[in-house]
């Protein structure tokens, strides 16, 4: 741990980063495996691509770059999550609803905690995507079981007082004294430690028939590391050297195909869900040993940040790759369609990315010296004469759907939920209201950062650029 007399909020962040890796790789030694493979592809990914490779993120950045995911059972729990989080400099950023999200029963609704600001996302980009579960929804729980998984998720404690408060005092004085930080960190880590306590056997396959994610959250005493996601820069290298060590991967890579054009948004596969050993309490009051399935180890590669405009036009690509699925001829696959629509509708440079108000990007003076005489000038006269450079925003958040593609591929069956039930409404309003703070809209920090950038070329070049992206 860094040895100054007070850490700022991203030495606390990356050192929390660090110590969840080495909680998590003690108890999912699989996870190690998928770090250095990582490291491989990245390495060699570097090393044929030259500085290209890190148009998107430095190797530093990349390398040491990791998404948590946990789950917790209540508004109580939430809003203590991001107490605690906030003591790390990372804030609740993006609403997802996974209940929709898959045929499987899924019943959360999410958020990621991450750094907001761009200067702290390069320091160090920890995020972790945290679910909670929709326990009031009659479409999964009947009455009895709302009342149930009510008096024993209250009963529980997640994060103690003494590690709160530390984190309230982070958060609001911007750093904390060595000794504090210490504490901290040791409390933080200690909070996210797969519990020995006994599970109540009969209660969690109660749960797990309806949902073995519902039973994760409301049928063991504490949260947990769910799983640790590395970066990848080449994420089908990594499919194929993972298989090529033995280690069963999902059916696919879940998000956008691998095509010759821009990465966009995010790419996201894992390993599937291991047998950990666990202690079952059975009625009879005996303990005995048993297995669940529940964690797996989640590998990511990022891609641009997309606009609105771009988001509507991945969807509709999305909804036409399901559409041509479904009509497919045997042996057709997803990878094969969904290149091909790619190919139909997305612009195939960065530039026109950008151009075409697709994707999020900053923009730079080519030549610093330079100053021009016409006033105003359209961005796309600027970029195509060479006078402004574009460079991608990296797409920092989640992809709902390729979420819940990952929890479905990791389940042993779909649970039950009956769609015949009104299911209860949630979206990024309601859910900053039950978090007790307000969720930052990702959209608009990918505006703010492009926007920021126009400004100051503008100021830098003397000119009023037009025909800016809407």
């Amino acid at each position: 741990m860094p040895t100054a007399t007070k850490l700022q909020l991203w030495e606390l962040r990356a050192e929390f980063a660090l110590r969840l890796a080495t909680l998590y790789g003690d108890e999912v030694p699989a996870y190690n495996t998928l770090v250095d493979v990582s490291r491989e592809v990245n390495d060699d990914f570097i090393s044929k691509n030259g500085e290209d490779a890190q148009r998107l993120g430095s190797i530093q950045r990349v390398t040491a770059e990791r998404h948590g995911a946990i789950r917790v059972g209540s508004a109580r729990e939430l809003a203590q999550a991001a107490r605690l989080f906030a003591a790390f400099g990372m804030y609740p950023v993006g609403f997802y609803d996974l209940r929709d999200a898959s045929k499987s029963s899924v019943p959360v609704v999410s958020t990621a905690f991450r750094p907001v600001d761009a200067g702290e996302l390069s320091r160090n980009p920890f995020r972790v995507f945290t679910s909670m579960l929709t326990h009031d929804d009659r479409r999964f729980f009947d009455e009895e079981t709302e009342k149930l998984l009510e008096s024993f998720i209250g009963a529980r404690t997640l994060f103690s007082e003494d590690l709160l408060e530390l984190a309230d005092t982070a958060s609001a004085e911007k750093e904390l004294a060595a000794e504090e930080a210490a504490r901290l960190l040791d409390l933080a880590t200690a909070a996210f430690e797969l519990s020995q306590e006994p599970v109540d056997h009969d209660w969690y396959f109660r749960l797990e028939r309806i949902s073995a994610v519902a039973a994760d959250i409301g049928g063991v005493p504490s949260t947990h590391i769910n799983h640790l996601t590395p970066r990848v820069l080449d994420i089908d290298d990594l499919y194929a050297r993972m298989e090529a060590r033995g280690i069963a991967m999902i059916d696919e890579i879940q998000g956008p195909p691998n095509w010759e054009g821009p990465d966009v948004l995010l790419r996201q596969t894992s390993f599937r869900a291991l047998a950990e050993d666990r202690n079952f309490r059975h009625p009879d009051g005996g303990v005995r040993p048993g297995s669940l399935r529940v964690r797996f180890g989640e590998v990511e590669q990022r891609g641009i940040a997309l606009t609105p405009h771009g988001r509507d036009l991945y969807d509709r690509m999305v909804a036409d790759v399901d559409n041509r699925l479904a009509e497919a001829p045997p042996g057709a696959t997803r990878v094969q369609i969904a290149e091909q629509i790619w190919r139909k509708n997305l612009p195939d440079s960065d530039e026109e990315l950008a151009l075409q108000g697709l994707g999020y990007f900053t923009y730079r003076v080519a030549d610093p010296k330079r100053t021009l005489t016409q006033r105003p000038a359209s961005l796309r006269e600027l970029v195509e004469a060479g006078v402004l450079i574009p460079e991608p925003i990296v797409y920092e958040d989640f992809l709902p759907r390729s979420a819940a593609g990952i929890f479905q591929s990791n389940l042993i069956d779909d649970g039950s939920r009956d769609d015949e039930q009104l299911g209860t409404p949630y979206d990024i309003d309601r859910l900053s209201e039950v978090l007790g703070s307000r969720i930052f809209d990702p959209n608009s920090l990918y505006a703010g950062q492009q926007t920021a950038s126009i400004k100051e070329v503008e100021r830098r070049l003397g000119v009023t650029i037009t025909g800016l992206p809407a």
